[in-house]
């Protein structure tokens, strides 16, 4: 790393020190200047220019050198001439190293071999880069060390770092759509008194100030619903969730999501925001609708509209249409052949009932499988406790999964605003540890709650598929790693 006493390190002292008695000093201030790529488009023969970045190459010739630069926005050619150049700056030049970062004013001017560059007629030091950058600056061979060194992975691939420019302007995108109909951005606690919105296992802390244990929230979901009570009809929040849980190629413990509530809209609001945010994000952001995903590149297509689809009809369609009215044995023994068909490791030994049996089936056999965008409806009400159950049939609740490329992405909810219900549901799904029951939440429903339709969708994951990338690691900055 960059304080190991390695030859390469030792040789940049020297030439940080050398420029230094030529009067560069190392470390520069402020410095005004273009981006190479306004540079690059408004390039006029003879015009003057002011560029700042980082060497990626350097090619001596005696008394006319060469180096490219890169600032973010682009590369650019910079040539060094011997009798453009006063002879401390020339000198100076010999000192430079791969990965420096300088500032340089001079003349546009086209080679003979059509490329565009600067001939430089002055520069200044800015930053002096001591560790010596990866094999001929093509970026890290180790898939691990750009997750650890992603500001080294990031200098030195440009897919990298255009994948998060593209990260950034889809989170912008997103919050104008919301905007632009109506919804606020609010934000909510982080730290809670206790976790609401899901099951999961939380992060614990401590206020110090307070005397109180407190977690960090594995969603917002309460607090929101907390504001539409409070007459807040459309909000949305994006912003960070926490789960003590497992890492995988789609699950980081902290991640970032969006929700988005809508009072006096169900289920069929929130799928309307899906089937009109994924195109707008594709022609705004992305430039197609169409987009390869995976190691087999398998062709996404967000145009709408996406299909609609109930829980029980896929059961159905794999497993057969008497699957639902079938002793439990038998469904035991069905269930096993499909999984030796098609080589999946159902996870069938601590299975004890027809729901959970089920749920194996679609969770490994079904959703895996679905590719195209998909709103899969109707699902068991155990399942989903925050929901409303459908009228026709109360063992199922009015729900979506979205599910794209064999994942889900979001899920969609008719919010369930009975209070004597909704206390109900959480008491089923907290068993014997009745202290997880949010109370202030049961109590705010209490005060009344319009009927709403809500969805939150993980945005990492929603960049994978927009981006084609299938692991978390590659859309997440920083992701969460073991020590080395």
């Amino acid at each position: 790393m960059a304080q190991e006493n390695n030859e390469y390190r030792e040789q940049r002292l020297v030439s940080m020190k050398a420029l230094a008695e030529l009067g560069f000093e190392p470390y520069g201030c402020k410095y005004d200047h273009d981006d190479l790529s306004k540079v690059r488009a408004g390039f006029e023969e003879g015009k003057t220019a002011r560029v700042a970045g980082r060497l990626l190459m350097i090619r001596r010739m005696g008394k006319m050198n060469f180096c490219t630069m890169n600032d973010g926005t682009d590369k650019f050619q910079l040539i060094f001439k011997r009798d453009e150049l006063s002879e401390a700056m020339f000198a100076a030049f010999k000192l430079l190293n791969l990965g420096d970062i300088i500032g340089a004013e001079g003349t546009l001017f086209t080679t003979q071999k059509g490329e565009k560059s600067l001939v430089v007629k002055e520069w200044t030091m800015l930053a002096k880069a001591l560790e010596q950058p990866p094999e001929k600056f093509h970026g890290l061979a180790d898939q691990e060390e750009c997750y650890r060194r992603r500001y080294v992975d990031l200098m030195t691939n440009d897919e990298s770092r255009n994948r998060f420019f593209t990260r950034s302007r889809l989170i912008q995108e997103i919050r104008k759509y919301l905007w632009d109909r109506g919804f606020v951005e609010v934000e909510t606690p982080i730290l809670q008194d206790q976790a609401g919105g899901a099951a999961a296992k939380p992060f614990i802390s401590r206020f110090n100030a307070l005397d109180k244990d407190c977690v960090m929230r594995i969603a917002p979901e309460l607090y929101l619903k907390r504001l539409l009570v409070g007459g807040m009809n459309k909000v949305f929040e994006l912003g960070k969730d926490f789960r003590n849980e497992g890492i995988d190629r789609t699950h980081n413990p902290e991640f970032t999501v969006c929700e988005i509530y809508e009072a006096y809209g169900d289920r069929t609001s929130m799928e309307d925001i899906m089937e009109g945010l994924l195109p707008h994000l594709c022609d705004t952001v992305i430039g197609k609708r169409e987009i390869e995903y995976g190691e087999n590149k398998t062709l996404i297509n967000f145009n709408p509209p996406y299909r609609r689809v109930a829980y029980k009809d896929l059961v159905k369609e794999l497993m057969g249409e008497d699957w639902f009215d079938l002793p439990f044995e038998t469904q035991l023994e069905k269930a096993k052949a499909k999984g030796r068909e098609t080589e999946t490791n159902l996870e069938l030994d601590g299975v004890n009932s027809e729901l959970m049996l089920t749920h194996e089936v679609y969770d490994k056999l079904i959703e895996r499988n679905i590719m195209q965008p998909t709103f899969v409806t109707r699902i068991p009400r155990q399942f989903v406790p925050l929901a409303k159950a459908c009228k026709d049939d109360p063992s199922l609740v009015d729900v979506f999964e979205f599910v794209v490329a064999g994942r889900e992405l979001c899920p969609g909810y008719t919010e369930q605003n009975d209070p004597i219900a909704q206390r109900a549901a959480l008491e089923d799904q907290a068993g014997e540890d009745t202290e997880k029951i949010d109370e202030d939440f049961i109590s705010a429903l209490e005060c009344g709650m319009p009927p709403t339709g809500g969805l939150g969708f993980g945005v990492d994951r929603l960049v994978m598929f927009l981006t084609g990338c299938d692991s978390i690691r590659d859309v997440v900055l920083f992701p969460q790693m073991k020590k080395a």
